[in-house]
């Protein structure tokens, strides 16, 4: 195995800069999750790649208004279960915000919407498979499933479906999201819910003609209460009403305010719990002649961290030690990923396993160019090794 190593190693460095042009053109193939045609472009465009590499591929549509699912595989006739490469290709950032051919890189970090989150992952995705067919590589089978809509949460969307069901029967996956600056795995996220709630009361003169009014708001200022006690720290639950819209005029009793909640959860017992909980308290009136109305606008399923996931965990964290890449940490996150719909297929997963960098989502996003070709070796390696997983 130590020559098959060396011999993915050398691979690597000699790739150095093949891998970086490569994501430089995706990182300026702008794909933001509200913009189809664009994710779609890009779907296609990754088509090829990975083909060239022997993938047997497919875009699978999974709305009219999102963008498709990226699925392969390769060595479908191989024995044993598939090592599973997962993600994103879309990012948050609308085409142009950092204006014409966004992608540079300074003092070591690359700069450029989605380049950390998460375009960088699917780079070494596509090059962990170019080192193991260089070696000749063919003990089990390798997929993909990359999604075209993760940032907005497959919201009318068939897209958390198929990743579930292209996930059942894996051996392991990997979810190639945003690497931790400290270079540890995610084993776990809190799942979100955003519950959006409507009061509607009667508009009246607040002045002629007050006693005909309901007070949409002071009806809803119950609920805001009811609702932020819904936090409970020790279960990990967070509750909070972000968003509060409301009447028109001072000198007119409201008619109608709406709140726009985020829950946050660490297991889907919690999200049902909570949800029950909210469900009550939208259906408790205590101004007569109010009326309400609640919908979960979105959500996202929670990564739980079962026994399997600390398994895959603890067997990636000795054999990246053994191999000289040093201790790898572990840490639950707050916000959510498709790593969730893998746990629920019953195949170990480890999240944040792509490039490392730091301030995803905002104009300050970077990934360190380094841990491109670092977590390419490392993931290589983790696999060269799975035959000692089981």
């Amino acid at each position: 195995m130590e020559k098959q190593l060396n011999q993915i190693y050398q691979y690597v460095d000699g790739k150095k800069d093949e891998m970086i042009s490569l994501w430089k053109e995706i990182v300026n193939l702008e794909s933001c999750a509200r913009e189809k045609e664009k994710v779609d472009a890009l779907a296609e465009r990754l088509k090829v790649e990975f083909e060239k590499e022997g993938l047997n591929c497919r875009l699978v549509d999974v709305g009219p208004q999102n963008g498709k699912t990226l699925v392969g595989i390769l060595g479908a006739e191989r024995a044993g279960k598939p090592v599973i490469f997962s993600g994103h290709m879309d990012t948050v950032f609308p085409t142009g915000t950092f204006g014409e051919n966004p992608f540079r890189i300074e003092n070591g970090k690359a700069f450029g919407p989605g380049v950390l989150d998460m375009k960088g992952g699917i780079i070494i995705s596509l090059y962990v498979i170019k080192a193991l067919n260089s070696i000749g590589y063919n003990e089990r089978p390798i997929k993909i499933v990359f999604s075209g809509d993760e940032e907005i949460g497959h919201v009318n969307s068939t897209g958390a479906k198929v990743i579930l069901e292209e996930a059942k029967g894996g051996l392991c996956a990997f979810n190639m999201e945003t690497g931790l600056i400290d270079n540890a795995f995610c084993i776990g996220r809190k799942g979100r819910m955003e519950p959006h709630v409507t009061v509607n009361g009667v508009e009246a003169h607040a002045g002629n003609d007050f006693p005909s009014g309901r007070n949409a708001i002071e009806e809803m200022a119950y609920k805001i209460l009811d609702i932020q006690k819904l936090t409970d720290l020790e279960a990990g639950t967070t509750v909070s009403v972000s968003k509060i819209q409301g009447g028109t005029v001072s000198n007119a009793i409201p008619g109608q305010c709406t709140i726009e909640v985020d829950v946050r959860f660490e297991n889907m017992a919690e999200m049902e719990k909570t949800k029950k909980q909210i469900k009550k308290i939208c259906e408790t009136t205590h101004i007569d002649g109010t009326s309400t109305e609640w919908e979960i606008a979105s959500s996202m399923a929670a990564y739980e961290t079962t026994d399997d996931v600390i398994k895959f965990y603890n067997f990636c964290s000795e054999v990246a030690k053994k191999h000289g890449f040093g201790e790898m940490g572990s840490r639950r996150l707050g916000g959510s990923s498709d790593a969730a719909f893998i746990t629920m297929a019953q195949t170990p997963v480890l999240c944040s396993c792509g490039v490392r960098g730091e301030w995803n989502h905002t104009a300050k996003e970077y990934a360190l160019v380094d841990s491109l070709f670092e977590r390419t070796k490392l993931l290589s390696t983790i696999v060269l090794n799975l035959d000692q997983f089981n």
